[in-house]
C-alpha cells in the first residue's frame, strides 16, 4: 500500500478518502521539523508537507522511495523542486483554495491600517480618557484611492475584484501584461513597476518568492513611494527588505504597512511590534476552516490521482 507521511494533522473531512486507500501516517500531529522528517522519510512513497519545512538535496537523497511531495499551500519556495525533478519526484501545490482567503486578509490589513481599526481598538481598551473628538483619530478612506497590485495572478485578481467594489482605481504590475478582456473584467490598468510605486496610494504584494523577487521592495522602492502610501504584504516575507521597511516607517517615508508574512518568519522584528502605523498578523492568509479543509482535499486528490497512474493537476516541477 502507498505509504504517506503527513507532517501535521489536517481537517479530517479532507483526508478521509486518502486514509481509506493509502497508509497515511501522522507521527507528530502538532507538526514535524526538518530533523524529524529526515529521520523517517526513507520508508515513505509520498509526503504531505506543511509549514514550509525546507526540503533540500540532503533530505531528497535520503528519501529513497519518495515519488510525490504534495505541498499543503501555494508557496513551495522551501522545496528544491529542480533536484526533486532530477530524482523523479513530482511536487504539487494547492493554488485554488488559497485565493479568496488570502485576498480577504490583504483587504483586512488594508482596512485595519488605513482606517486605523486595530490601532484605535487598542487605544480605546487601554486609555481611560480616550478622546472621541470628531477631528481626532482620522484615517484614510479607500474609496477613490489608487491600489497598485504587484503580481496579477489569481490572488492579485481577487484583490482587484474587492478593490472595484470599494470604488478604488486599480493599476497592476506583473511579468506580462494581461489580455484586454482580463483588464476589462477587473477594471485594471497595466503600468511599469516604477510608475506603480510612484502613483499608488496603497501597494499590495502578490508575487512569489524567487531569486528575482527577493527584496523586490527595498530602500530605493520605498523612497519612490508616496509619503502617504501604505504597503501590504501577504505574499512572502523576503519579497520585502524588512530593515529598509522599518527605516522607511521610522522616517515617515511611507504612511504604514500591513504584514502577514515576515523576512525571518516566524520571528517578527521588535521594532515592527512597537509601531502604531503597522498592522501585523501571524501568516493567517489561508487560516479558515473552509480553506484548510479544501487544501486537505486538494493534496489528497493529487496523491490519489498519482496513485491511479495519472499526472496530478497542480504539478510545479514537470
Amino acid at each position: 500500500m502507498f505509504k504517506i507521511l503527513l507532517t501535521h494533522s489536517l481537517p479530517q473531512p479532507g483526508i478521509e478518502k486518502l486514509q481509506q486507500l493509502a497508509n497515511l501516517e501522522i507521527p507528530y500531529p502538532d507538526g514535524m521539523g526538518y530533523d524529524a522528517i529526515f529521520e523517517v522519510i526513507e520508508s515513505y512513497d509520498g509526503l504531505i508537507l506543511t509549514g514550509g519545512v525546507k526540503i533540500d538535496e540532503k533530505l531528497l537523497d535520503k528519501a529513497k522511495n519518495l515519488k510525490l511531495i504534495a505541498n499543503y499551500g501555494v508557496g513551495y519556495d522551501s522545496i528544491n523542486t529542480v533536484y526533486a525533478k532530477e530524482k523523479g519526484i513530482l511536487v504539487t501545490n494547492t493554488p485554488e483554495p488559497v485565493i479568496e482567503p488570502t485576498a480577504e486578509i490583504a483587504f483586512g490589513l488594508m482596512l485595519s491600517l488605513m482606517r486605523k481599526i486595530t490601532e484605535l481598538d487598542r487605544k480605546l481598551r487601554k486609555t481611560p480618557d480616550f478622546r472621541w473628538d470628531f477631528m481626532q483619530n482620522l484615517g484614510t478612506r479607500l474609496f477613490g484611492k489608487t491600489i497598485g497590485i504587484v503580481g496579477f495572478g489569481n490572488i492579485g485578481k481577487a484583490v482587484a475584484r474587492r478593490a472595484n467594489a470599494f470604488g478604488m482605481k486599480v493599476i497592476y504590475y506583473s511579468r506580462s501584461k494581461r489580455p484586454e478582456e482580463i483588464e476589462k473584467e477587473f477594471t485594471a490598468t497595466f503600468v511599469s513597476f516604477d510608475e506603480l510605486l510612484k502613483t499608488a496610494d496603497v501597494i499590495s504584494l502578490h508575487a512569489p518568492h524567487t531569486n528575482d523577487t527577493f527584496h523586490l521592495i527595498g530602500q530605493k522602492e520605498l523612497e519612490n513611494m508616496k509619503n502617504s502610501a501604505f504597503l501590504i504584504n501577504t505574499s512572502r516575507g523576503p519579497v520585502v527588505d524588512e530593515a529598509a521597511l522599518i527605516t522607511a516607517l521610522e522616517g515617515k517615508e511611507i504612511a504604514g504597512a500591513g504584514l502577514d508574512v515576515y523576512e525571518k518568519e516566524p520571528k517578527v522584528s521588535p521594532k515592527l511590534l512597537e509601531m502604531e502605523n503597522v498592522v501585523l498578523t501571524p501568516h493567517i492568509g489561508t487560516t479558515t476552516l473552509e480553506s484548510r479543509t479544501d487544501m486537505a482535499i486538494s493534496v489528497s486528490e493529487s496523491i490519489l490521482t498519482f496513485m491511479d497512474g495519472k499526472t496530478p493537476v497542480n504539478v510545479v516541477n514537470s
